[in-house]
Formats: structure tokens, sequence, C-alpha cells
């Protein structure tokens, strides 16, 4: 039985994308787009350059953590709401919260195909107590 688009989602963000060496191979078709709108600017990355991006995040991070507080679904569409946490190799006791992000993907073939994402970086202005409740995770 295939799962659903909302489970594959779900899935990728709950793995453990530092330490699972597949999660390219099980969560991302080979013909994936993720259009990335951040503070940089756009970014229009592949499934190679996510390669990249999973390595260098390897290299740069103890832990990573996402707290997800949207997940809702529309056929092959899910659109996501979280937040990354991290912990630093130089730093491995403090967590840091890092950036906050909504995603919208379609899934084909049971992984990850299109995706588009705006992130904003953590500021010591958010107000995550009141606005990260989750809803329909």
């Amino acid at each position: 039985m295939s799962k659903s688009a909302k489970e594959v989602v779900r899935n990728f963000y709950l793995s453990k994308v530092l330490t699972d060496r597949n999660v390219l191979q099980t969560y991302f078709h080979p013909d994936v787009v993720l259009i990335w709108n951040s503070s940089d600017g756009l970014s229009i990355l592949h499934y190679d350059d996510l390669a990249g991006f999973f390595l260098e995040i390897g290299r740069t991070y103890q832990d990573l953590r996402v707290e997800v507080s949207h997940l809702l679904a529309d056929g092959e569409h899910v659109t996501v709401r979280y937040k990354y946490y991290i912990r630093t190799i130089e730093n491995p006791d403090e967590e840091l919260g890092i950036a906050h992000f909504i995603s919208i993907w379609e899934v084909k073939d049971g992984k990850l195909y299109r995706g588009h994402t705006v992130s904003q970086p953590v500021s010591v202005h958010d107000d995550t107590t009141e606005s990260y409740h989750k809803v329909k995770v």
C-alpha cells in the first residue's frame, strides 16, 4: 500500500537528515526541484544541489531538529510550517532555533517532487510560544 502525500512529507521532516545517508534516495524524486525564497534571495535546487546541501549541514551541525506546527494536505500537495533547531559542534549542549519555514510540496511516485519554500531567520522578536501551536500535524 502506498503512503499518502501527507505521510511522505511527515516522514521526511521527522527523518534524521544528519545521520541517515539514504534520506535523498528515500524521500526525493530524482527530478526534484526546490524553489527556495530566503533572506539571501531565490535559490533553485535540484537533486545534486540538495545532496550537497545535506552534506554541508552534516559538516556544520552536530544535531538538527525540526518542530512542525502545521501539516495540511490537498491531494498530492502538502503544506508544512516548521522551525529548525540546531546544536553546533562547538557547543553541543545548547540548542538554538535558526529559521522558520513554510513549504509546499508536490509528491510524485511517493517522493518529494516539486517544492516551494519560504524561510526567515529566527530573531529576538519571535513569539514562538503563541504562534507555534501544532495544527493538523
